[in-house]
């Protein structure tokens, strides 16, 4: 009886283990192996990448798991990505910090720059073969652009030519640097520098404005040439002989003596009036007569009088109208031309103006008067006084233009700074 108690009990339990599935074991393992092979993949990709030693990586079920410190916060964020692009991970547990252990963060940056200094010194020999030649080319350049020839021949002054020297100087130091760099394979270079340089010279360029733009005009008349030494000219109201035409400014020497510096830039976009440029120059002045002058006759005798002059050109021809009625008598505008390398203006002018006068009075034309002059006297005494005799010539040759002249042919000897200007040559 006891044995057959001890068979059914016996029975009972083996028909559990009987009816188990053989294939949950299999699963189990291939599980386990599965990890294992994500484990070892990770563990060699950290150990390739480098900077991953105190990183332990356990994967289970095909969670990974990361444990342990790295030098740089970016290292550890990078795990995650690294862990997703292996076939079998189904999710990820980054538990790794950044460490504060000094000699570990040193470490990492005593290598790279062993690395470095490695390399450079390898990196020696080319970089000298690049330094001679570019030290050869910008050599080249220099003595090049140290001839005369050609661009004195080319330039229509010093101030051009040398900045013809100064183009093909920066021309081969920019050259010399394409080759150097192109030696070194580091020609990506070149437009980082061209684009820094550019940025460069924009903020110089608007910080500057003024001196670039008074640059560029003395450029641009310096070629133009719109004016000579001893020139008579006009700008923007202020009037004077030019002294010198400097690369920032036009210096004039006015008729009282006195200096004027005019910008370029203002010289070159204002109004410039040239009264040297034709030795022909007119004068012009205004006579009143009287209303009731033979207008006619008054105009012929200012006309024939002024053209009878010595000083005043035949061609063209003197020449009187009638301007305007005024309230005290006729307006009459009169000219004449003069050759002012022989004659002086304004001498010319005023003597014209004395003959004139002298012709009316004699005529018995009245010049009026504006003016009303009233006298209170007991007893009236009338004189008949005589006109003066002036009929001497008076000389109107330029000896103030000649002594004007002479001050500034000092003044440019006695001036170092350079003159754009070409001595003897023609004006625009």
């Amino acid at each position: 009886m006891r044995h057959l108690l001890l068979i059914a009990v016996l029975s009972c339990l083996a028909a559990p283990l009987a009816a188990q599935d053989p294939t949950t074991t299999i699963d189990t393992v291939a599980t386990t192996q599965q990890d294992g092979a994500i484990g070892d993949r990770l563990q060699d990709i950290l150990g390739v990448l480098g900077g991953y030693d105190a990183v332990t990586v356990t994967v289970q079920e095909g969670v990974v798991t990361f444990d342990g410190t790295v030098t740089n916060a970016s290292d550890a964020a990078r795990l995650d990505e690294l862990a997703n692009r292996v076939a079998g991970v189904v999710a990820t547990r980054n538990t790794v910090f950044e460490t504060s252990d000094v000699g570990a963060r040193l470490n990492p940056v005593l290598d790279r720059f062993q690395t470095r200094m490695t390399q450079a010194i390898a990196f020696l020999p080319l970089l000298a073969v690049a330094a001679v030649i570019f030290a050869l080319i910008v050599w080249g350049g220099f003595w090049i652009a140290r001839r005369p020839q050609p661009w004195n021949r080319l330039a229509p002054n010093p101030f051009i030519a040398e900045i013809f020297r100064q183009i093909l100087r920066l021309g081969f130091v920019v050259l010399a640097l394409v080759i150097a760099l192109d030696i070194l394979s580091a020609t990506a270079l070149l437009g980082t520098i061209l684009g820094a340089a550019g940025i460069v010279g924009l903020a110089l360029g608007f910080a500057v404005k003024d001196t670039v733009e008074n640059f560029i005009a003395s450029i641009m008349l310096s070629i133009r040439q719109p004016f000579q030494p001893n020139d008579l000219i006009e700008i923007n109201g202020d009037q004077g002989k030019v002294i010198r035409l400097t690369s920032r400014a036009t210096i004039l020497l006015s008729n009282d003596g006195n200096h004027i510096h005019i910008p370029n830039a203002t010289v070159f976009s204002n109004r410039l009036i040239n009264y040297t440029r034709n030795a022909e120059r007119r004068f012009q002045f205004r006579i009143d007569v009287a209303r009731d002058s033979d207008l006619s006759a008054a105009r012929a005798l200012i006309e024939a009088t002024v053209q009878d002059l010595p000083f005043v050109l035949d061609t063209p021809d003197a020449q009187v109208w009638i301007e305007a009625l005024e309230a005290g008598g006729i307006a009459m505008q009169v000219t004449g031309w003069i050759d002012q390398r022989s004659a002086s203006l304004a001498l010319a002018q005023g003597e014209a103006i004395r003959k004139v006068k002298r012709a009316l009075e004699t005529a018995g034309i009245t010049i009026p008067d504006n003016t009303q002059a009233i006298s209170i006297s007991r007893t009236a005494t009338h004189s008949t006084a005589s006109l003066p005799d002036d009929d001497a010539p008076i000389a109107v040759d330029s000896r103030h233009e000649n002594a004007l002249d002479a001050m500034i042919a000092t003044e440019r000897h006695s001036d170092d700074r350079p003159d754009l200007l070409r001595a003897g040559g023609q004006s625009e």
